[in-house]
């Protein structure tokens, strides 16, 4: 999620330009992400700024380049039998983990197990696993029950949290516990002395650190390190960090604010990072099946024809280059986009939609809109939804809180009707990993209490189909269920940009910040 904006935050003072002792500050790159990095733990939660830490630290067997393929990362050869029921990873030479040893098979399994519990997508492929086990110190082999067609894709996903390495010692901790110490093998080093919660963190470039002799791609390549440091510092607010930017005393900023983004483009100081397709935004309105009016799907399908994207992207500011109006569930841009059940949403329109809710039982019954008033795109998303649903004939409490408290109220089942949300594009677009209902029928508190019965079935072909022709069929039908139930609306698919000083060259275009193979002039 990106961060918060909060205008009122005030003073920037000298802070910003302190850099601890021993940290040459001509090679250090200072950034703001999109929040405080808090859990260090990559396997123990799916949150985007934890995603992030771990690529910068740990590693991955598998990574996906700028063109959505997937490559061998850590392991250097593998071979999979005819009937894709066996697979055998060799790790490449060279790899080590931060205190000197070095990177085993054995690590490799144990970590993989470990992530098994804490992934959606990897618990998939761990109940489709028979053995996992060691050949030898740098081979494992992975033998499976019953065919699973995402092999390669499951070890180089993006979805969070990622399948990264660890070693063995530190993968034994029970997924349900945190790593008590933080090593990885990855390009940066984690430096706990120089660690200040609530203010910054250190990464440090890992000098032993032997990158691919592929040139970098995205989460793929040779990820050579060309700073000494990464500074990462924690600013509430982002007109703050704008101008802190403008005085270079911040390098990187994760998510420019909207508000100021055409500042930003005159700026020559400042250069903007735009995204397209998977790097990009999704945004839903996410409904409550459990209780209140939208337990009825006659009355959510109302809202296919309700939503107006244009009008949502408007309200935040975006213009065409930074947004646009995407009705397929699984993005635009990505292997399973298509267009199945799409029809209501076409042309959206308030009479349509009064004309529809008459025809439905809906009696007056208050329907409760969450709007987060300290994160910018699900509030007004939030607000517009309002404005529309009373225009058509609802009657609407709009309750103003928080995201923490949204967060907390919708494991409720009554208390709230509907609540903008958005995730990125890289997560969203695989039925396996799309968090809106990927908790189809598990009573998951997440997931807004919808089950679909026909949906399971349809889960576990798509992961067991063999081609890309084959997933992209079942994907359409997938979405033609959550659609015909309107489980979620689309609200807009967009980016917010990365903004940066324009002295930094070769900086990876990625909505997952990405510090190595950049250098700063």
């Amino acid at each position: 999620m990106p961060r918060r904006s909060r205008t009122r935050w005030l003073p920037m003072l000298g802070l910003l330009g302190s850099l601890l002792p021993g940290v040459p500050q001509a090679q250090t790159l200072s950034a703001v992400l999109e929040a405080e990095i808090v859990t260090l733990d990559p396997h123990f939660t799916p949150a985007y700024i934890t995603r992030t830490f771990g690529y910068m630290v740990f590693d991955t067997l598998f990574a996906m380049n700028a063109a959505g393929e997937v490559k061998p990362q850590m392991v250097d050869r593998w071979t999979a039998s005819s009937d894709g029921l066996t697979w055998t990873f060799t790790l490449r030479d060279g790899l080590k983990w931060h205190d000197g040893a070095d990177v085993t098979a054995t690590d490799a399994v144990a970590s993989l197990q470990r992530w098994f519990t804490r992934s959606a997508l990897g618990g998939r492929l761990g109940r489709a696993t028979a053995s996992l086990e060691v050949r030898d110190p740098k081979t494992f082999v992975l033998t499976l029950s019953q065919p699973f067609g995402l092999v390669l894709e499951t070890l180089g996903t993006t979805s969070s949290p990622g399948p990264f390495m660890m070693p063995a010692r530190l993968a034994a901790t029970p997924g349900t516990e945190r790593i008590p110490e933080i090593i990885g093998s990855g390009p940066f080093v984690f430096s706990r002395a120089d660690h200040r919660p609530g203010d910054r963190m250190l990464l440090r470039r890992n000098a032993a650190y032997v990158p691919r002799s592929e040139p970098a791609d995205h989460l793929s390549g040779g990820k050579v390190v060309r700073i000494d440091a990464l500074d990462i510092r924690v600013i509430p607010d982002g007109a703050t960090v704008v101008n802190a930017m403008r005085s270079g005393e911040i390098d990187y900023m994760q998510y420019a604010p909207f508000d100021m983004l055409s500042a930003l483009e005159r700026d020559r100081r400042i250069s903007l990072m735009n995204f397209q397709g998977l790097e990009q935004f999704t945004g839903h309105y996410r409904t409550n099946a459990a209780s209140g009016p939208f337990s009825d799907p006659a009355i959510r399908r109302v809202l296919l024809s309700l939503v107006d994207q244009t009008e949502v992207m408007t309200g935040m500011g975006l213009t065409d280059r930074y947004s646009r109006s995407c009705n397929a569930f699984f993005i635009c841009g990505s292997p399973y986009e298509n267009e199945v059940g799409t029809e209501p949403m076409r042309n959206p329109s308030i009479e349509a939609a009064r004309a529809a809710l008459r025809q439905t039982s809906y009696n007056g019954e208050p329907v409760i809109v969450l709007v987060a008033n300290d994160l910018e795109a699900p509030k007004i998303s939030s607000e517009i939804l309002a404005d529309r649903l009373r225009r058509a004939g609802f009657t609407v409490d709009m309750q103003v809180m928080d995201w923490a408290s949204v967060l907390a109220r919708r494991t409720r089942r009554e208390g709230w009707s509907v609540f903008g949300v958005h995730a990125l594009g890289v997560d969203l677009h695989n039925p396996l990993t799309n968090s809106v209902i990927g908790f189809n029928c598990t009573g998951a508190t997440t997931g807004g209490f919808h089950c679909q019965e026909a949906l399971t079935p349809l889960f576990d072909a798509f992961a067991a189909a063999p081609t890309l022709a084959e997933r992209q069929r079942i994907a359409g039908e997938i979405q033609g269920i959550v659609y015909g139930q309107a489980m979620a609306v689309p609200w807009g698919q967009f980016a917010q940009p990365a903004a940066y000083r324009s002295q930094l060259r070769n900086l990876i275009p990625s909505a997952i910040p990405l510090f190595w193979n950049v250098e700063k002039q």
